[in-house]
């Protein structure tokens, strides 16, 4: 997926990331750790930004991935998903969603909005 992002949007997005962060730090503590399992197994931001808000990802689910490996990312991904206030983040990844998965979980782990500003196609 293509996105554009301006300052504003990313700013916004990390603020409601502060705040999802500084509200319920174990939800945000389980987001971060999906986002470096994510990255480590090299899926895409979309992915797994679509399975959180139970959205089909489509073409963007990995290719040539052993199945026992997508159960154990899946499994890991449950345990966000299972907790009570699951609903505070999908609403975040929902809300901003024109960013891009992968641009929110660049912000959450971290980095800054005027690193990612501009054209992307990280996915």
């Amino acid at each position: 997926m293509i996105t554009l992002s301006s300052q504003d949007e990313l700013r916004e997005t990390k603020e409601a990331l502060e705040k999802l962060k500084n509200s319920y730090p174990a939800l945000f503590e389980k987001l971060v750790e999906v986002i470096n399992l994510t990255r480590a197994l090299q899926f895409k931001y979309q992915y797994m930004g679509c399975l959180i808000i139970d959205e089909n990802p489509g073409n963007h689910t990995p290719n040539f991935v052993q199945g026992s490996v997508l159960r154990l990312y899946k499994k890991e991904l449950q345990k966000v998903k299972d907790d009570m206030h699951c609903q505070v983040l999908k609403e975040v990844f929902t809300d901003f969603r024109n960013v891009g998965y992968a641009k929110i979980s660049l912000l959450a782990i971290g980095m800054s909005p005027e690193s990612l500003t501009g054209a992307s196609i990280i996915q």
